[in-house]
């Protein structure tokens, strides 16, 4: 048994079982990898994939359990290596990070920017998809940290550590009736055509939970992944927005008002993650702290040794979060 076998049936699975493209992303040749898999299902006289001729159709129960180990021994090489570079290589690495757009647009430049002046010889990747996408990319090392809001069931492999709350403000053009109204009621918004998030993206679901409470249907018109795209139709005139209220700026956004959702809709949790038996660089705790000051390394490192999801949200009940 080889690790090269081990990272082939895992990256074989991570491409959906295309061989072709598990073969162009390794920098190797199909045939090749084909043999190798085979070689591994003799040794271990198990299929790990069953195959309709030359293709795999899909993975056998054993086969998962299989990759499911071979992905943490890969996982385990990789910290290895990871110890090695923080003695030999401590301000040099790469750090990548999955995360929504209203993230990557609103509550990381600033952060990122002080975290690349400390560290300069830090190259930083940022992917940008849907929690689905997220979790998928962090589950699979492909990112270092996944930040999100929403969907956090599908983080169950990862270790999630709350950062800051957040709610929502009401975008309407400044000539819009609602825009001298102190507070809107949830009645008046379902009246009205609603321009916002996508299911599944920055706190949607408060917002359908709040209307649904009500006993109200929100009148969504028109969804987006991007708050800038929101806006947009909103300034068009399709609609109010309803929109993370950091994702509104008075200068950049002119001729919109946001007026404050906060006591309509309940506050969410931003969350950052990693996988479980990840060796964290000394400059991941950094960006850590960074992006969230009250995750010290030691904080970091106590909720790293709870046996569950619910005992680290338990750790920082104690901790009063910001608020954005």
């Amino acid at each position: 048994m080889k690790l090269q076998q081990l990272r082939y049936i895992v990256e074989v699975l991570n491409h959906n079982l295309n061989v072709s493209a598990t073969a162009e992303s390794l920098y190797t040749s199909q045939p090749g990898i084909s043999k190798q898999v085979r070689m591994l299902e003799d040794e271990l006289g198990i299929q790990i994939f069953e195959r309709s001729g030359k293709h795999l159709t899909q993975v056998t129960t054993a086969g998962q359990e299989v990759i499911d180990i071979a992905r943490n021994i890969l996982a385990q090489v990789d910290s290895i290596k990871a110890v090695a570079n923080e003695y030999t290589l401590p301000d040099r690495g790469k750090l990548s990070i999955a995360t929504t757009h209203t993230q990557a647009r609103y509550a990381l430049p600033a952060k990122i920017s002080k975290f690349m002046q400390r560290y300069p010889q830090v190259s930083l990747h940022m992917h940008q998809g849907s929690p689905q996408q997220i979790s998928a990319l962090a589950a699979k090392g492909e990112a270092d940290f996944a930040i999100a809001t929403e969907a956090l069931h599908l983080y169950q492999d990862l270790i999630m550590l709350p950062c800051y709350h957040w709610n929502r403000s009401i975008i309407v053009p400044k000539d819009h009736p609602l825009a001298n109204t102190t507070e809107v009621s949830i009645a008046q918004l379902a009246a009205l055509p609603i321009v916002t998030y996508v299911h599944g993206f920055t706190g949607r679901s408060e917002l359908d939970r709040a209307f649904s409470d009500a006993g109200l249907t929100a009148n969504v018109v028109f969804t987006a992944t991007d708050a800038d795209v929101i806006k947009t139709y909103v300034k068009a005139g399709l609609g109010v927005g309803v929109v993370a209220s950091m994702a509104f700026d008075p200068v950049s956004d002119e001729g919109l008002v946001a007026l404050p959702a906060a006591h309509l809709f309940a506050a969410s949790t931003t969350k950052i993650g990693f996988r479980k038996g990840t060796f964290l660089r000394g400059y991941m705790y950094e960006f850590l702290e960074t992006f969230a000051p009250h995750l010290t390394k030691p904080v970091v490192e106590e909720a790293m040794q709870q046996r569950s999801q619910d005992a680290i949200d338990h750790l920082f009940d104690a901790i009063e979060l910001p608020t954005c």
